[in-house]
């Protein structure tokens, strides 16, 4: 568990659906992530006990005041990632529900989780990708210290990688 400020980092769990199914239904969130949108609270299930229970560094972005889960963040699963990592690099993937949108709280996540990578995964640096069009993820990158370093297409889309390399003080 990771904490912050206005968050909670946890790990998943299965009645977390109805709370994922309310935020990944949404196209605008769905379209923006490069994921499938959620058709139904078992659909959302599903992805959580597939995709989310078994990776360790997948987690909730839940909101401290009232407990509900908003958002997800963590490492894509190795041969899963949207441009090639470097070694002791993971790439990092991350979204959040369109009512929390321009509040901070990803910039919030990003910063504390990248943390978690640095001090407890201990990874080099993190590779983060967006779609063209992500204006948003974009500028939460850039604020928590990721560099643009490529443009490329992705399945056809026009996507841009960033890095984050993690230096040890001197």
């Amino acid at each position: 568990m990771i904490e912050t400020q206005r968050l909670i980092l946890r790990h998943w769990r299965t009645d977390d659906a109805e709370a994922l199914y309310r935020y990944a239904s949404d196209a605008r969130v769905s379209e923006l992530a490069l994921w499938p949108r959620h058709t139904s609270v078992e659909m959302s299930r599903d992805v959580i006990e597939k995709y989310f229970l078994p990776e360790p560094s997948t987690f909730a972005v839940v909101l401290r005041s009232t407990g509900e889960p908003i958002g997800c963040i963590g490492l894509v699963t190795p041969g899963d990632e949207h441009y090639p990592p470097l070694p002791s690099e993971r790439e990092i993937g991350y979204w959040i529900g369109r009512p929390h949108w321009c509040n901070g709280l990803m910039t919030e996540a990003l910063d504390a989780f990248a943390t978690y990578c640095r001090d407890t995964l201990l990874l080099d640096s993190l590779l983060l990708t967006t779609d063209e069009r992500n204006i948003a993820s974009q500028r939460v990158a850039e604020k928590c210290g990721f560099r643009l370093f490529a443009r490329y297409d992705y399945e056809g889309q026009p996507s841009r990688a960033y890095r984050r390399i993690f230096q040890e003080s001197v």
